[in-house]
């Protein structure tokens, strides 16, 4: 007797099948080239423009600063939404997102922006005067109260 039939069928089945599971050798992809493109030769012209707009262009802070001044107006006045009024300024939503986030400070026409320096100083002494205006009311509406309570005849 051969060993397959002291093994019996189940043992034949799991040998053919272990046999036809061996994995094959994966292939390797060739590396990859860099694409290189040659371009016709065209007009100065046309490149300018091509690679004026596929430059990325910086912006000084005044720019920043204009834009989303002009931006805040235009969409406070209720002239065009948010989005129209990016693109009307002429940069992307991320961009816009990104120097809100950053903190470029939006000044109105006629106000002076804030030395940091002076924001703390300014703090403290607009709480202080938060307290004093909060002990003042607190006062009059307590002598109201007894007025009216005298006046009612309830004390």
């Amino acid at each position: 007797m051969s060993d397959e039939n002291n093994l019996g069928p189940a043992a034949v089945i799991e040998a053919t099948d272990a046999e036809a599971k061996t994995p094959a050798a994966k292939k390797q992809k060739p590396p990859q080239r860099q694409k290189t493109t040659v371009k016709p030769a065209q007009s100065s012209n046309a490149t300018a423009a091509e690679s004026q707009a596929t430059k990325r262009r910086s912006y000084s802070e005044q720019e920043k600063t204009g834009k989303l001044k002009l931006i805040d107006t235009q969409v406070t006045e209720g002239k065009s939404t948010l989005k129209d009024a990016i693109k009307k300024v002429g940069i992307s939503e991320q961009t816009y997102y990104n120097w809100k986030r950053t903190g470029t400070p939006v000044v109105q026409m006629n106000e002076k922006p804030v030395p940091a320096g002076d924001e703390l100083a300014d703090l403290v002494q607009l709480e202080n005067e938060n307290q004093r205006l909060r002990k003042l009311l607190a006062e009059k509406l307590r002598s109201e109260n007894s007025e009216l309570r005298k006046r009612l005849g309830l004390s």
